[in-house]
């Protein structure tokens, strides 16, 4: 499958910025669906494509897959900082549509960090994005408190600010405020994961909240033989949702 690297200058990061790209082959006809696959906190665009087999994956999917470098921004407009939310979600997407035959709506996922940023871009940006998925997904973020460590959440009040619960970047309190159609969204988590608890808390708030999601959990730990394995779940997920 054609594969690039993309370099172009973000204005609302204020740098040069990578993103890989899978395109689909010339034998199939377009316009296509675009994928945004997000990393997570410790890694940049190039780590599906080396941890996992992402592009054997996509064999035959009429789906071009776009992974951006996220920075260690929680995809998420910084309150001191660099706005990656309007990067990935607003800027990189009028990018692509110039570059490439592209149509709405688009789908979203990541891990971890991006897990996270998958979910929340999906609940702010329906009209984007019309399906989501998280694996291992830091869902919690911007709706518990902190407490991992002073250094981690030096770093994320940065990013989101005190007091963020019921605020823009909290999941919980995106999902209640949903109007309308509500995207589709799927996640999963492993059962030996450290996140598992904020996934059964999530999945139990949208139960609660009528919100139509699928959840579930597998055996594993937070690490690449996992996500290489249920990233295949989550194409086939985004694959019934675009009807494609």
């Amino acid at each position: 499958m054609p594969h690039l690297t993309y370099r172009y200058r973000s204005e609302a990061l204020q740098k040069n910025v990578q993103a890989e790209i899978v395109h689909p082959d010339a034998s199939m006809p377009g316009p296509f669906h675009v994928m945004l696959l997000l990393h997570g906190l410790s890694d940049d665009q190039s780590i599906w494509m080396r941890r996992t087999s992402i592009e054997r994956y996509l064999d035959g999917v009429p789906l071009i897959v776009a992974m951006p470098d996220g920075g260690r921004g929680w995809y998420t407009d910084a309150k001191e900082g660099y706005a990656y939310e309007t990067a990935i979600a607003v800027e990189l997407p009028s990018f692509i549509e110039k570059m490439f035959r592209t149509k709405l709506p688009w789908a979203v996922s990541g891990l971890s960090m991006g897990g996270y940023g998958a979910l929340k871009l999906a609940l702010k940006y329906p009209e984007q994005f019309a399906s989501a998925v998280s694996h291992s997904g830091a869902v919690g973020m911007g709706h518990f408190a902190g407490g991992r460590d002073p250094v981690f959440d030096r770093e994320v009040l940065r990013v989101f600010g005190p007091d963020t619960s019921g605020g823009e970047n909290d999941l919980f309190a995106l999902a209640s405020r949903l109007s309308g159609g509500a995207p589709a969204l799927r996640f999963d988590c492993g059962t030996d994961d450290f996140l598992l608890d904020s996934n059964r808390a999530f999945a139990a708030h949208l139960k609660e909240l009528g919100v139509g999601h699928e959840y579930e959990e597998f055996p594993g730990g937070h690490d690449w033989g996992y996500w290489d394995e249920h990233v295949r779940e989550g194409i086939e997920f985004h694959r019934r949702s675009l009807g494609i």
